[in-house]
């Protein structure tokens, strides 16, 4: 099982060392390190890889809307060299253009728009939930069909995922009163996560779980789910602690406020970080081979991306283990009866 894991392994890498070497091919002097931020960052169009003159890319839809036009719909092709396949304001299109650094901006400086184009990230999160709901909706059939029976396919995948976040995470940390009623919430998240982490380690997949802007949804998520489930008890102890002095109050009040944003704060940039970087080092391990052109770089290089590869793997269940467990202490703390002293 473990070769074949490494071998796996070694063919992902392989593949994205081609996949990193064909994306700096536009010109010899572009920065040998440039594809780093192009392979973590959001585009307009899925790009795969580059042979010679051909790019292997997936176009994707721009959607604008105004008040004026109303909504209108194009394709990332329309603003982009059809050779090197690169955007800029030379590349305009009815008054549209996307800047090299993949915005999308008006030649009226003074025109007002709202983007609701379909981007890399926002196709990868289709892709994401489309995955999960239909592992989610397989085993709820196989449970439907075959009621009292040993769960098999997906059924069998799921079952012990969900009575681990139940038993292990949900229960002891929310209490027997109320874990029922979050628990679908925790495995939403979990296997959102989850998944997001899992493809996106793919060669050519995106970077969605390492988008901020993702992570902060989710952590919002988790911040309204926490407060307003909030009992009595919970809200004294963030206006009104019990127990400690008038005068101190005026301390330990602004901090308790501070709190209940800096906890979903914490989720956010915890999980934006570890996958971010975990990309990053990867790329940066494969960009030393085309800054030293060294077989002997390539090698350790190669050997080293397998390994952080591997490492990747355990991070991106970690990862989703973690948001899924602080969020079930932050709703646990919002829902528990505190004892006063």
């Amino acid at each position: 099982m473990f070769r074949k894991f490494l071998c796996l392994s070694i063919l992902l890498s392989a593949f994205m060392l081609i996949s990193s070497q064909t994306a700096t091919a536009a010109g010899d002097e572009e920065d040998k390190t440039g594809f780093i931020m192009h392979h973590v960052k959001d585009s307009h169009e899925w790009h795969f890889a580059t042979f010679g003159n051909t790019h292997i890319t997936l176009p994707l839809p721009v959607i604008i809307y105004s008040s004026d036009r109303g909504l209108e719909f194009y394709m990332s092709t329309q603003f982009q060299n059809p050779e090197t396949h690169t955007f800029g304001k030379a590349y305009a299109h009815n008054g549209y253009y996307i800047d090299e650094h993949d915005h999308l901006k008006a030649l009226d400086e003074n025109r007002s728009f709202i983007e609701l184009s379909i981007t890399k990230n926002v196709a990868m999160l289709f892709i994401v939930l489309a995955i999960v709901i239909w592992i989610i909706l397989s085993a709820a059939s196989h449970y439907k069909k075959h009621p009292g029976q040993a769960p098999k396919g997906a059924a069998s995948f799921i079952e012990p995922i969900v009575l681990f976040i139940r038993d292990e995470i949900a229960l002891p940390n929310i209490g027997h009163h109320k874990y029922k009623k979050f628990t679908p919430y925790l495995l939403t998240i979990f296997f959102f996560i989850w998944f997001g982490n899992l493809l996106g380690l793919f060669p050519g997949a995106a970077n969605l779980t390492g988008n901020i802007a993702v992570t902060a949804t989710l952590a919002i998520f988790t911040f309204f789910v926490t407060n307003l489930n909030g009992n009595k008890d919970y809200w004294k102890h963030v206006v009104a602690t019990p127990g400690v002095p008038a005068p101190l109050l005026l301390i330990i009040v602004p901090v308790e406020i501070i709190g209940l944003f800096t906890k979903p704060f914490a989720l956010m940039v915890r999980l934006f970080v570890a996958i971010t970087a975990g990309h990053i080092v990867i790329l940066s391990f494969i960009g030393l081979i085309f800054v030293f052109e060294s077989y002997a770089v390539g090698l350790a290089s190669t050997v080293m991306v397998v390994f952080i590869n591997m490492i990747e793997l355990l991070v991106a269940t970690i990862q989703a283990y973690v948001f899924t467990l602080f969020s079930a202490m932050y709703i646990g703390q919002a829902v528990a009866e505190h004892d006063h002293h």
